[in-house]
């Protein structure tokens, strides 16, 4: 969705080069004739943040959108560029270009709608589409990410226009570095990557999750100030399992199963080589919606040997923490004095689990104790050592209890009485009224968060949650909920979303050349984005700041990712700056337009020398 059109600026060269042979072989006539193809170019792209003057011509300036800024050019900047004419007589504000945006947006009524109209706006003026998404968060962020994103997933076939991002196909294999040269930007910094097996709560779409990483790529630069040009969307496309999709006519990607095994891991190998041989060893790559099989594999695998992490996996559970330190806040308890109930025990579950475990470590619990806090369910039921069905691979046996087996969650909730119940399962109304109402039974102020994506996937709503727990419950939601009204107050349940952590946790990585990428940055930014919940926050029913403040909450977060890396050794960015926030902010995108016109400036007066008087040059040779 979100990216300019990927027009190479080397077709000029191909067309000199065309020209030269052409001439030598040709009649007058026809060298002419392919002269004036090669010079008629549509124009200029602009790479990077630093324009070459003498490569730009005035017409780029209005079909290239990293220059356009509409009719918010100036007349002298129309005359000198030479586009006079080519626009209305009206001049527009950026501020009135934003009214109008919010105007046009609110024309529609279907959020897939207003999603197309952000695609175009940013596909024709880069910063007004990022000025306005990231002015609008709390109105745009379900648009441009969860859940409308899910909706223009499940549609990407029809809704496909033009490239917006890098596709790789497993018939590229041994040929993954020859693909990658072909995006235009010289400057990558931070690349999201998926397979698409797992987008959101929808399952395996294939080449079609190509929104997923677009639209997590764009808060990057909405909420955190990344430069658009640093970011690469890449979509690893081995093919789906989904029927519905080999099937569909519509379909943009490889219509084969998907590829498994050695093949794939040898695929992956050879994408994250070719990563690093494009664009260097502190190219931050992060995973998204990959299957749960292969997400903590591929973290554990390559998480000290590339700067990496899984959103999925570890900015899940950094939000997820925030919110439990935040909830400590109601409770007036500790970590240690929780017991945990998750129901899922996925990749979202398992990261939320582990973090919590060091969270705990930190407040001076034991490993052993930690983990003996943690109670897991999956499809088969709580996790124990002893039951006959069901796997306990990977890291779900650190969270196997010796405990009978159980496979209904009532049952389970009512044995293990937990204070806090985790649903990350996508398994919608998991939490019905009866295992509420016992965990209100259970506690005075139970913690209660449905984090499964989208909204039609979430283990219960929030007016079941309040409803069933007297208005009680400390909840928090991965999708966002309406308020919901309990007698003569109203609640408005914060959403725990990853976008208060990922583009934080990028800034400080990409701004530091971060080498790797530890779990504490990840427990840094729990700690950071609950350190911003206020009191009034909390009275409302939220245990999260407003989505308004996530640029503060980045800031502050990449600020404390920086401090870690130069304490633990992890950055490249040398020397140390002193005052980190400014550092960090004279390194973040202009939302703001910026004059079209060349920097001039004058020179001195040349001192008064005299000069001999001209003689002609004589030259004897003889």
């Amino acid at each position: 969705m979100f990216s300019r059109p990927s027009i190479c600026g080397n077709l000029s060269k191909l067309c000199r080069n065309g020209t030269a042979t052409a001439t030598a072989t040709a009649t007058p006539a026809a060298a002419n004739s392919a002269l004036a193809l090669c010079t008629a170019r549509g124009y200029h792209e602009v790479v990077g943040d630093i324009i070459c003057p003498s490569q730009v011509r005035g017409i780029d300036h209005i079909r290239d959108p990293r220059l356009n800024k509409g009719l918010a050019f100036t007349l002298e900047e129309r005359q000198v560029l030479g586009i006079h004419g080519l626009q209305p007589a009206r001049f527009k504000t950026q501020e009135e270009q934003l009214q109008l945006c919010k105007i046009a947006v609110n024309r529609y009524t279907e959020p897939l709608n207003k999603y197309l109209y952000l695609s175009d706006l940013h596909d024709r003026n880069e910063r007004l589409f990022f000025r306005f998404l990231s002015e609008n968060i709390e109105d745009l962020m379900p648009i441009v990410y969860t859940p409308t994103v899910g909706l223009a997933c499940q549609r990407f076939g029809l809704i496909y226009r033009r490239p917006h991002g890098l596709f790789v196909t497993f018939n590229d294999r041994g040929h993954i570095f020859d693909v990658m040269k072909n995006w235009p930007e010289p400057n990558v910094r931070a690349i999201c990557v998926t397979d698409g097996e797992r987008i959101l709560g929808l399952g395996d779409l294939g080449a079609c999750g190509m929104g997923i990483p677009v639209g997590k790529l764009a808060l990057y630069t909405a909420l955190a100030g990344i430069k658009p040009h640093q970011c690469l969307p890449i979509v690893v496309d081995v093919g789906t399992n989904n029927i519905d999709l080999l099937e569909d006519p519509l379909y943009v990607g490889l219509r084969q199963k998907r590829v498994v095994g050695r093949e794939y891991d040898d695929f992956i190998d050879e994408f994250m080589e070719a990563v690093v041989k494009r664009y260097g060893q502190n190219t931050l790559i992060q995973f998204e919606d990959f299957g749960n099989h292969n997400a903590f594999r591929f973290l554990d695998k390559y998480r000290n040997t590339y700067c990496t992490f899984n959103d999925d996996i570890q900015g899940t559970a950094a939000v997820a923490v925030a919110g439990l330190y935040a909830s400590k806040r109601i409770t007036g308890k500790s970590f240690k004095d929780y017991t945990f109930l998750f129901a899922g025990a996925g990749e979202a579950a398992i990261g939320i689990a582990d973090l919590v475990v060091k969270a705990m470590v930190a407040e001076g619990v034991s490993i052993e104790e930690a983990y003996s806090k943690i109670y897991m369910v999956d499809i088969d039921g709580l996790l124990t050592t002893t039951r006959k069905v069901g796997s306990l691979d990977g890291h779900k046996v650190n969270y196997a209890k010796n405990h009978e087996p159980m496979a209904d969650l009532e049952e389970i909730v009512t044995a293990i009485k937990p204070n806090v119940l985790i649903g990350a399962s996508a398994c919608a109304g998991l939490f019905t009224p009866k295992i509420l109402r016992t965990m209100a039974d259970n506690n005075d102020r139970p913690v209660v968060f449905a984090l499964s994506n989208p909204t039609s996937k979430a283990e219960c709503t929030a007016e079941e949650a309040y409803q069933n727990t007297d208005a009680r419950v400390i909840f928090s939601s991965g999708s966002p909920f309406p308020p919901v009204k309990m007698g003569d107050k109203t609640y408005y349940p914060g959403q725990g979303n990853n976008a208060y952590i990922f583009p934080g946790v990028g800034l400080g990585v990409i701004c530091t050349g971060t080498h790797h990428i530890p779990d504490e940055m990840f427990l840094i930014a729990a700690q950071e984005l609950a350190n911003f919940v206020e009191p009034s926050d909390i009275e409302r029913g939220s245990l999260y700041p407003p989505l308004q403040s996530i640029r503060d909450v980045s800031m502050n977060i990449a600020i404390g990712v920086t401090k870690c890396a130069y304490d633990n050794g992890l950055a490249s960015t040398y020397p140390e700056p002193q005052d980190k926030r400014k550092w960090l902010e004279d390194q973040l995108y202009n939302f703001n337009y910026e004059t079209s016109m060349p920097v001039t400036w004058t020179w001195p007066r040349m001192p008064y020398i005299k000069t001999r008087d001209e003689s002609p040059l004589i030259a004897a040779i003889k």
